[in-house]
């Protein structure tokens, strides 16, 4: 029981878990992808999104208290607010691309994605990076090996190793095979 509660303890100091409590639901990731588009008015949100003013009132608040959005006054409207992305929200932009580039991949429609984004200055399509290992090569679940960060817990750190050294001491590591890992592949 004892090592329950502290892979608990670490789940609280991990910096997924985190940002999992700080977006990930469906609806806070709705409201990120209109933010993202320009909508900045409860109304709007409403709108979009289709979803109950409770919930949508309910979601705003959280986003605003994790710092990702700011409620500033409508000056026209006494009482009335838009909801800003902050620096921490717009971060967020890039995670949203790879978020929606997945389901874009996996699961849109035979006859595409709902939404393409276009570079502004020349009109063409925005291409997501690839991810490549320190060799220039194709990422794969594979190719990675896990270990302990400087900020690591004493739980992760027991469960995977002292954080590198130096780049000279992972050389000597081997790869990690993660559990459970499948070697499927959508084909384009």
């Amino acid at each position: 029981m004892a090592d329950v509660k502290r892979s608990r303890n670490a789940n609280k100091e991990c910096s997924v878990a985190r940002a999992m409590e700080a977006v990930g639901d469906r609806w806070s990731i709705l409201l990120l992808r209109e933010a993202y588009y320009g909508v900045k008015r409860f109304d709007e949100f409403q709108y979009y999104i289709g979803i109950a003013p409770n919930i949508l009132s309910t979601r705003l608040k959280k986003l605003v208290d994790a710092g990702i959005m700011t409620r500033v006054p409508l000056p026209e409207h006494a009482g009335r607010y838009e909801y800003v992305l902050t620096e921490k929200g717009r971060d967020f932009f890039p995670t949203y691309l790879a978020l929606k580039k997945w389901g874009d991949d996996w699961l849109a429609e035979p006859a595409g994605p709902q939404v393409v984004f276009h570079d502004r200055s020349n009109g063409q399509e925005v291409q997501y990076p690839q991810l490549l290992t320190a060799r220039g090569k194709p990422l794969h679940l594979e190719d990675i090996e896990i270990v302990a960060g400087s900020g690591a817990v004493p739980f992760n750190r027991k469960r995977f190793g002292a954080a590198a050294a130096s780049p000279a001491a992972d050389r000597g590591r081997t790869a990690a095979k993660p559990r459970g890992s499948s070697s499927r592949r959508k084909s384009k």
